[in-house]
Order: C-alpha cells, then structure tokens, then sequence
C-alpha cells in the first residue's frame, strides 16, 4: 500500500468520524449540512467570518525595528546585481532581516494563544 492510499484513508476515516459526530449532537438538515440553530448543546456553530493571521500583523509592527538587517540585505543584493554565475547570494543577509522579525513578533503571537 503506498502512502497516497494511506492518507487518503485517513481523509475518509476523518470524514466519517465528522458526519456521526454532527448526527450525534444533533445537527440539522440544513442545506450547507452543518448544523446550526439556536446555539443549543445539539448545534454547531459555524463562524460568521474568516479568522485573521495575527502573525502577519505582527510582523508589519515589528518590521519598523529591523532597519538596520534590512538594509545589509537590499545593499547586498544591490552588490549581486550583476553576478552571471550564481554562486552570490545573500541568503545570510536575508536570515538576519527575519530572524529579527520574528524574534520580535513571536512573543506578541504566543501571547495572544489561547
């Protein structure tokens, strides 16, 4: 058995574990087949809107402080412009510049986990 059939298996096992539990705590015939209703114990809820990334939030704040890694990585890639051969890269300077990001921004996510 490959692994494509095996997780596929796993989908449709998901799958089925999904539908018995809606059924159990009574889930409506609605046409969209998710439950709703009142909010009772048998409802599901489905949220109204779609979830934000926090994490790219953050990261905009957080970009601001991270100048100085910012602007080691564009002079590189402005000093690389012409390399024909491939072997310059500035996949260093490019680290940096996000590592500060998310040295920065990680703490502000974590925090707002539930």
């Amino acid at each position: 058995m490959t692994w494509w059939w095996w997780s596929y298996g796993i989908v449709v096992v998901a799958e089925a574990i999904m539908v018995v539990l809606v059924t159990m705590l009574g889930g409506d015939n609605s046409s969209d087949g998710v439950g709703g209703g009142g909010g009772g114990r048998g409802s599901v809820l489905v949220a109204e809107e779609e979830p934000v990334d926090q994490k790219k939030y953050y990261e905009e704040l957080c970009k601001p402080k991270c100048v100085k890694p910012l602007l080691e990585y564009q002079a590189c890639v402005k000093r690389i412009q012409g390399d024909e051969s491939g072997h310059k890269h500035c996949t260093g300077q490019y680290f940096d510049y996000w590592s500060c990001v998310d040295k920065c921004a990680a703490p502000k996510i974590f925090s707002k986990l539930k």
